[in-house]
This record gives structure tokens, C-alpha cells and sequence, in this order.
């Protein structure tokens, strides 16, 4: 393993879909197979494919932790922040200044996004309470680094539970949010980050929006080997 807030990443890749990308991600973290008290956190919706392919290669348990990203009013697509289960927001303070964004208008998203976020909180798990995240090695598992808003809340919200350590890993992401993310996680695998990034969909061939039918099935498929 590298140290404490390293980054980690191949040259560019293009993946298949989201399960093959999950596999090559999980060469990348073998090490991890060692470690005791481990456990896998897809973001979903795309993360959990990701995140499970990498817990059954891990013999890890795999579970869900929410972010929703907080989009600029009339700009959905461009991310002011984000927020993460337990209720923390992380703003891209530059965007909220430059676009003059209002507490007001800030606020009407986070309540809009705080809905969709417990609605899939309930879709997801049900009844089951959420992992129990102290004292435990934690990989955050999506399927691709953006602006890492989304990442960074969730980093965040992880470590408020006191994990033994918290590493993210995702297939394909810029240079500069994975240093960014690097700053704040106990290790960043990024396993590819291609020179001229534009989005996190130009590294795969299918790159379809994941389904909540999809993430409740992946969760309730064993990534562990009893034995």
C-alpha cells in the first residue's frame, strides 16, 4: 500500500462498462485483500457496479453511502457541492461566489436534494441500518471523478464515523481532483486519468445510467465466500 495521502493511477483506459472497470480498479487494489475489518462503500447509483466487483474481488462486504450533487440553479449539470448521508453539505465556494448563487437559492437545493437523498436511502436499504464505519478500512468506490465534490462529501462524512482509514478509488478521474481528494483521504487510487479529460462517461463504451432495480440487487448479491 502507499502512504497515508497518496494518489495512485495507470495510463489512460477505456472500460467496457462499469463491471469490467470495477475489475481493472480492483487490480489496483489487491493489497487491500490483507486488511482486517475491511468494507467497500459504493456511491451510488454508477459506484455500486464499480464497488461491487471490487468487494467480491476483495472478499469484502459491500454497502451504499449516499451523496447527492448539488446543481446550480438553470445549470443542474455544473456542481456547487454536494451532500452526503448524516446531512453534511460541501460547497465549491468559487462557484457559489462567482454565479452570486443566493442563501435562499442554495438553500432550495440542498431541501430538493436532502428528499431525493433519504428516498434512496429507504429504496436501497429498507429497513437495514447503514454499516457500522469505525475502526474499519473503508474504500469509497465510484465510477468516475468529476469535479470530486460528490467524493469529497463523502470522504468527509466517512471519517466524522472515525474509520481505522478511508481510501477512494475510482477508475478514470482528472489529475486535479484526485489531488485534490488526496488532500483529504488516506490514500487515492485513480486508475486511469486521462490527459484530456472532459467527462467521466469518454472512458467507457457503455456508460448507461444505473437503475435503482440494479443497485438493490447488487446489494443483495454476496460478494464474500462463507469458509
Amino acid at each position: 500500500m502507499t502512504q497515508p495521502g497518496a494518489w495512485t493511477h495507470t495510463a489512460a483506459r477505456t472500460f467496457r462498462d462499469r463491471h469490467d472497470a470495477g475489475r481493472f480498479l480492483a487490480e489496483q487494489l489487491v493489497d487491500f485483500r490483507r486488511a482486517d475489518n475491511l468494507l467497500v462503500l459504493g456511491l451510488p447509483r454508477g459506484g455500486v457496479p464499480v464497488g461491487w466487483e471490487v468487494a467480491a474481488a476483495l472478499q469484502a462486504p459491500l454497502d451504499v453511502f449516499l451523496v447527492r450533487k448539488l446543481g446550480v440553479p438553470r445549470w443542474p449539470e455544473l456542481a456547487m457541492g454536494a451532500l452526503a448521508s448524516g446531512g453534511l453539505v460541501v460547497l465549491n465556494d468559487h462557484v457559489v461566489a462567482d454565479l452570486g448563487i443566493s442563501s435562499e437559492a442554495l438553500q432550495t437545493v440542498v431541501d430538493r436534494e436532502s428528499a431525493e437523498l433519504q428516498r434512496r436511502e429507504r429504496a436501497y436499504r429498507g429497513n437495514r441500518p447503514a454499516a457500522d464505519l469505525h475502526g474499519r478500512v473503508v474504500i469509497l468506490v465510484d465510477d468516475g471523478i468529476a469535479t470530486g465534490a460528490s467524493v469529497l462529501a463523502a470522504v468527509r462524512a466517512v471519517q466524522a464515523a472515525e474509520p481505522a482509514r478511508t481510501v477512494v478509488a475510482v477508475p478514470v478521474g482528472p489529475l486535479s481532483a484526485c489531488r485534490k481528494i488526496s488532500q483529504e483521504a488516506d490514500e487515492v487510487v485513480c486508475a486511469t486519468m486521462p490527459a484530456a479529460f472532459d467527462a467521466v462517461g469518454q472512458s467507457y463504451i457503455d456508460f448507461r445510467q444505473v437503475t435503482d432495480d440494479e443497485v438493490r440487487d447488487l446489494l443483495a448479491t454476496p460478494t464474500t465466500v462463507a469458509g
